[in-house]
């Protein structure tokens, strides 16, 4: 439908509109709006984030608003929804599904209901709250008890014929007992989604064919919901949750089940026709506060849900109100989504810088033009090698689609292809060292080329950062910016120039009064105490994590000793493989190394392990391992209770394991220890009954 110059033309004056609101004018903004909906409902490959058509859209309405006359019956608010699939049947719905009007805020939310409570003449409204589920939407209808048929949202009002691909989902009984409750013919709503889970385990499964991943989980429920072969839809483990009843043919002389005179309670029915429906999810609330409260709380904890949520929806929760309060053509008085921080933009990528951290490895830099993202400004991302670029088909000039879930690294989802005009040029990744000119390796087996200069100033102010950190000697007041600094003055060269910084000619630095100094002389020696295992993880040995660490301490008696062990000895350790052992040997064996552990003893740091591990506890010779998100404990609490009563903490599944604890969205660990007869795989609550038990029988 449109060509590609077309395509970039549209592209170039979105960005336009997105900057400068001020230049929009109503003619462009329709086709914007127009082929932006085509490229999401028809195309499945949406050029720019819900946010920024949110953004389009809202300006639209303002126009029409001011200026009623200049509303034409082409206008995107004119429509109920969007485009349709050709390759489909088209069906009509028997109700319209209407679209909802967006808020971004608590102010929306107050807004909403004020407008709801005049048109209603009440006080107060009770309302109903559910997530808002991101995925693909759907309308079922059911007849005589059996399901008869199944479609997309298409334009609203009519939609695509989706029947035997819907029959493939579990969750969606082909039969439930609506006679029974006194109905013949009912319609119901509800959004095909794939979990978290279901995501990343398809995703495996397409690499391992050498096949590009999907985007995200919604364009893979989307994209699953029309395909021609029922059998690929099975394939993808696709879940559904039901959350509206949209229309009721009653059996005459029969009493439909009271339950659905209320949304809240049409949910609960829902869930006892064998749906899966936010029942257990929704709050009925009574006051717009309570609303906005729920919203905050879901926010926070919506990166520890299985699934993917981009916000809230908010129902009055009376049917016979809903029914009063009516609808605009494009969206339910009643109803409103308050939607979450956005968590994708489109931006360009400008340059890429390539970084040198403490192992030498180079990490290539995205430089993007800055953008708004999930409450922060993104300007850089990790590309994290040249295999990822070649992966994700990057361009120094392409328009990227960022995406950033909670506190998680944001990541580029793709490139768009489309939107390239010829001038983009290909990543040259160096072939030495971007720092001190070093020609840079790349081992057969890894992915990443690395410098080798021991003495490359980027490795060694990476590797002082590494050694000060939280989770290794817990330096606190000397952060990068503060080694960078002092390694530029040439007050610190390396890490055992930690213990002999000159405090006197920091404290003539900007910045730092007597308090900042005497803060971080304090923490500096405070750190000379740090266990054993802190220290060795502090050494930034390769591949050497913080549960590796304190295996390894654990096995020993002082620091030197692992200068005269074998790599068959370390072998013998729990959790520890070929690949690590020769890495600690290697290092271990390296003058160097030894010379800057030497500077440490005689700087007075602990290099002897003062504590052991319980050997007389009801756990003692027993392997641990957690996966997934434990909601009573910390991680790093349960971790230490195991090791309290003798146990051992692993970081990786294998038949030395004996106990995995499984938390919300366990990943591919809980996979691999099924398969492994010998692993007892337990929940949270079953781990906390046995540590409290005397007896691990």
């Amino acid at each position: 439908m449109y060509d590609k110059a077309q395509i970039q033309a549209l592209q170039q004056t979105t960005k336009q509109f997105l900057a400068t609101p001020l230049s929009i004018d109503l003619t462009t903004l329709k086709k914007v709006l127009q082929f932006h909906e085509y490229q999401y409902y028809v195309v499945n490959e949406s050029l720019i984030s819900d946010y920024e058509y949110d953004q389009l859209y809202q300006a639209l309405l303002a126009i029409e608003a001011s200026d009623p006359s200049c509303i034409t019956p082409d206008s995107p608010s004119q429509r109920v929804g969007n485009s349709l699939n050709s390759n489909f049947e088209t069906v009509p719905h028997l109700v319209p599904m209407l679209s909802l009007e967006n808020s971004y805020n608590a102010e929306d939310l107050i807004d909403f209901d004020r407008k709801a409570r005049e048109s209603a003449n009440l006080d107060a409204i009770t309302y109903c709250v559910e997530p808002k589920f991101d995925g693909a939407s759907i309308s079922l209808i059911y007849e005589n008890d059996l399901l008869i048929r199944a479609c997309t949202r298409g334009d609203g009002v009519e939609g695509e014929d989706i029947t035997n691909n819907i029959k493939q989902i579990r969750s969606i009984p082909l039969q439930i007992p609506l006679a029974a409750n006194g109905i013949q013919q009912i319609e119901i709503r509800g959004e095909v989604i794939m979990t978290k889970k279901a995501f990343d385990d398809f995703n495996e499964k397409l690499k391992s064919k050498n096949q590009s991943p999907l985007a995200n989980p919604r364009n893979a429920a989307s994209g699953s919901l029309r395909m021609k072969d029922p059998k690929e839809v099975a394939e993808r483990n696709l879940d559904a949750f039901i959350y509206h009843v949209s229309y009721i043919l009653p059996i005459p002389g029969k009493t439909v089940n009271p339950l659905l005179k209320t949304h809240g309670g049409s949910l609960d029915f829902l869930w006892n026709m064998g749906f899966r429906s936010p029942q257990k999810e929704k709050q009925v609330v009574t006051k717009m506060q309570d609303v906005i409260d729920y919203c905050a709380i879901a926010a926070t904890g919506r990166d520890e849900l299985p699934y993917e949520i981009d916000g809230l929806v908010v129902k009055v929760n009376d049917l016979a109100l809903q029914e009063k309060l009516g609808m605009t053509s494009h969206h339910p008085r009643w109803a409103i989504a308050y939607k979450f921080k956005a968590r994708q933009a489109t931006t360009v990528l400008e340059h890429v810088e390539f970084q040198v951290g403490r192992t030498g490895a180079v990490t290539p830099v995205a430089k993007l033009k800055p953008v708004a993202i999930g409450g922060v400004t993104v300007s850089s991302i990790s590309i994290h090698n040249e295999e990822y670029i070649i992966e994700k088909d990057l361009l120094l000039g392409d328009t990227v689609i960022i995406e950033r879930a909670g506190d998680v690294i944001p990541q580029i989802v793709h490139s768009i292809a489309s939107l390239r005009t010829g001038n983009e040029k290909k990543i040259q990744f160096p072939t030495h060292c971007p720092v001190c000119a070093t020609a840079l390796v790349k081992e057969s087996t890894e992915a990443v080329w690395r410098c080798t200069n021991i003495n490359c100033s980027a490795q060694i102010v990476e590797r002082i950062a590494h050694f000060v950190s939280k989770d290794a000697m817990d330096i606190k007041n000397l952060g990068e910016a503060n080694i960078k600094k002092f390694f530029e003055l040439g007050l610190l060269k390396a890490i055992p120039g930690i213990y002999t910084l000159d405090f006197e000619k920091i404290g003539q630095l900007e910045g730092f009064g007597q308090k900042s100094v005497d803060n971080l002389t304090s923490s500096i020696e405070v750190s000379k105490q740090q266990p054993l295992h802190r220290l060795i993880y502090a050494l930034g040995i390769r591949f050497v994590g913080e549960t590796t660490a304190k295996t390894i301490a654990s096995r020993i008696n002082h620091l030197l000793d692992l200068t005269r062990i074998t790599e068959e000895q370390l072998l013998e350790f729990e959790d520890i493989g070929v690949k690590v052992a020769s890495s600690i040997v290697q290092f271990f064996h390296d003058p160097n190394q030894l010379n800057m552990i030497e500077s440490l003893m005689q700087l007075g740091l602990n290099v002897e392990q003062t504590t052991h591990q319980a050997t007389d506890g009801s756990l003692t010779g027993l392997n641990f391992l957690f996966t997934g998100t434990l909601t009573q404990l910390k991680r790093s609490d349960a971790e230490a209770m195991v090791e309290a009563k003798g146990g051992h903490i692993l970081s990786g599944v294998s038949s030395k394991l004996n106990y995995l604890i499984v938390g919300e969205d366990a990943g591919s660990k809980l996979e691999k220890a099924k398969k492994i007869a010998s692993i007892k795989i337990m929940t949270e609550a079953e781990f906390i009954d046995l540590v409290n038990s005397d007896s691990t029988s």
